[in-house]
């Protein structure tokens, strides 16, 4: 559901409280950029609609064209269809799995848990064997697999050691994860570094992003040109970055 267009005031007190804009040095339109970006992240497609009606805001085509795409995928991972959100990110974003394989893992993890959620231990055992255990050459999947396979061990796996692996907030990491992986793979060469991350006005943005702190929040990938206009002209107050999420 899309957000109350009231909430856009809050986003914006928000970001003030937090140090993050200065309200003397910023002029309408780039908060109204701020507010189109958490918009467009977030998939609120008739909010995206009604706040570019009432602002005369230029319509972002190239960034909703694939916002309905990328909703339909964010839901499903959150809903736990895993496999039926990597069917629909291949099909829009070739190969982005493959060059993000701690997002793949992820993403077949989801799958694994909802097998053992629901007590289907062969179905899972058979899933782990053809589509995780080749991760496991790698130490830094193997300790992950223990954790996983531990569900199985026990009948009511939510009072596992590891029954965080069940909960919503792990399925919204992972989708968080990969609504930012497609973002980033969406976007024109031009707004991606070198690396192949997005273009951000300064180190500490890339870090915040690359450390998930700016989960639930528009990703630095829609801001780029935001923030190196206020970098340029010293109107971002880089000492609190932290955020709220309204």
């Amino acid at each position: 559901m899309d957000p109350d267009p009231r909430q856009y005031e809050n986003i914006i007190s928000s970001l003030l409280s937090s140090g993050y804009m200065n309200l003397q040095a910023i002029n309408d339109n780039e908060i109204h950029d701020v507010v189109l970006s958490y918009l467009i992240h977030n998939c609120y497609n008739e909010s995206v609609e009604s706040f570019i009606a009432c602002t005369g805001m230029k319509q972002p085509t190239d960034y909703l064209e694939n916002m309905e795409k990328r909703k339909r995928i964010f839901h499903c991972a959150l809903e736990g269809n895993a496999l039926k959100a990597i069917e629909l990110t291949e099909k829009l974003a070739p190969d982005i799995l493959n060059k993000n394989k701690d997002l793949e893992f992820d993403l077949l993890s989801l799958h694994f848990v909802e097998l053992a959620r629901c007590k289907k231990c062969t179905e899972a055992l058979e899933f782990a064997q053809t589509k995780l255990s080749p991760f496991g050459k790698e130490q830094k999947y193997m300790e992950k697999l223990q954790d996983f396979m531990a569900l199985l061990a026990y009948k009511e796996p939510e009072k596992s050691p590891v029954f965080h692996l069940l909960s919503s907030e792990f399925r919204q990491q992972v989708t968080d994860s990969l609504n930012r992986a497609i973002l980033g793979c969406t976007l024109e060469p031009s707004q991606l570094c070198g690396n192949g991350k997005a273009n951000t006005a300064g180190y500490s943005c890339q870090t915040m992003l690359d450390s998930g702190a700016w989960q639930g929040w528009a990703s630095t990938i829609f801001l780029e040109g935001f923030y190196q206009k206020l970098m340029g002209n010293n109107r971002i107050s880089t000492g609190n970055w932290g955020m709220k999420h309204v």
